[in-house]
């Protein structure tokens, strides 16, 4: 099973193309003179080759994959890579519960100081005993994946499920922060 989560999306490349082509259109059909094709090619490479590349970075370095490959399977964020025999299955369980949440101050896997706009903090805790957060748009599927792929995580440790809290990752939006705020 391979779960799939894209770091960004080319909306804001077609959002910027559909401005600059708006421009030329009101350019051409307004009276008046028109602003030379030079400045026109030249400020179309700039905007959409900074879009592009923001686009590109975006996909690049905030792309959640788990990949259930046996013994080789990982879960990426960018270019982070974390085994998925390092994941502790029994938090990662008791955070889907709510009865478990993440470290004041963990890092968050894929780089950055904070989580990009948009996405929640999956509290992730490692064999070594660290706690990361993993930046996802759904958090409930991501678990969901996560326990799916963890050797050994396909049972809950009671056998009961529990409604979850409203600090747990498939809780509805709205709710507290990933701190309990």
């Amino acid at each position: 099973m391979t779960h799939v989560e894209p770091g960004g999306s080319w909306r804001p490349l077609w959002a910027a193309a559909g401005v600059l082509g708006l421009s030329a259109v009101l350019d051409l059909a307004l009276p008046g003179p028109d602003v030379p094709p030079l400045p026109w090619v030249l400020v179309v490479v700039a905007v959409l080759g900074v879009a592009a590349a923001v686009c590109t970075a975006a996909r690049r370095v905030w792309t959640v994959r788990v990949e259930d490959r046996g013994p080789d399977g990982a879960l990426s964020v960018g270019r982070e890579r974390v085994p998925l025999a390092d994941v502790d299955a029994a938090h990662l369980r008791a955070v889907r519960e709510g009865t478990a949440g993440v470290d004041a101050g963990a890092p968050v896997l894929g780089g950055g100081w904070s989580l990009p706009r948009g996405r929640a903090g999956l509290p992730l805790r490692l064999a070594d005993g660290r706690t990361v957060l993993v930046p996802t748009r759904d958090p409930a599927a991501l678990a969901a994946a996560l326990l799916a792929a963890v050797p050994g995580s396909t049972v809950p440790e009671s056998g009961v499920s529990h409604p979850a809290g409203p600090d747990a990752p498939d809780s509805p939006p709205g709710g507290r922060g990933t701190l309990g705020r």
